[in-house]
């Protein structure tokens, strides 16, 4: 099969970031990436482009990376509450999930979050205080700090050790036959 090179004009999931010189296939190249604007030939004019793709590539990352970082201050200065339904036990009849984190940050202050960035291995099921991570960029992560209450305050419970006495236990006895 026959390959040829190209330059990507703009970020082609499974294939390239703007401004990289990638091999396809020539099919691909000529009936898809080049007829929808994703891509240029390599030729010696667009290779002399190729320096400005990637002066505008680093000044769009540099943007994302600041925007990502003043993001992550902002939700580092925020503190969710949440309070799950619990028994006489303290047993919570419920969790918090990413996807009450996402619902709370939006009804809350109207922040928008993938709730798949929000790094939670499992879902709370305890009450206290937790700090979440949320991957925000690929250098960014922010910290979310989460109070989470319950429903009912826990009653003291009682530890009462009752003595046992050791007894002795009876051997037993050997079956006829086995």
């Amino acid at each position: 099969m026959a390959d040829t090179q190209i330059i990507l004009k703009e970020n082609v999931p499974g294939l390239g970031a703007e401004a990289e010189v990638v091999k396809v296939r020539k099919g691909f190249a000529r009936n898809h990436l080049i007829p929808t604007g994703k891509a240029y030939e390599v030729t010696t004019s667009n290779l002399k482009r190729l320096n400005h793709l990637k002066g505008v590539r680093a000044e769009r990352e540099a943007r994302e990376l600041n925007d990502a970082e003043d993001f992550a201050r902002k939700i580092g200065k925020l503190k969710l509450g949440f309070t799950l339904e619990t028994g006489e036990t303290g047993k919570a009849f419920g969790s918090v999930t990413t996807r009450d984190i996402e619902e709370k940050l939006q009804s809350e202050f109207g922040i928008t979050i993938d709730r798949h960035k929000i790094e939670l291995e499992r879902p709370i099921k305890d009450s206290g205080e937790k700090e979440i991570s949320i991957k925000l960029h690929p250098e960014v992560v922010a910290t979310l700090k989460i109070e989470i209450k319950s429903s009912t305050p826990a009653a003291p419970v009682r530890q009462e050790r009752e003595s046992v006495e050791a007894k002795p236990r009876a051997k037993r006895k050997a079956k006829p036959g086995a």
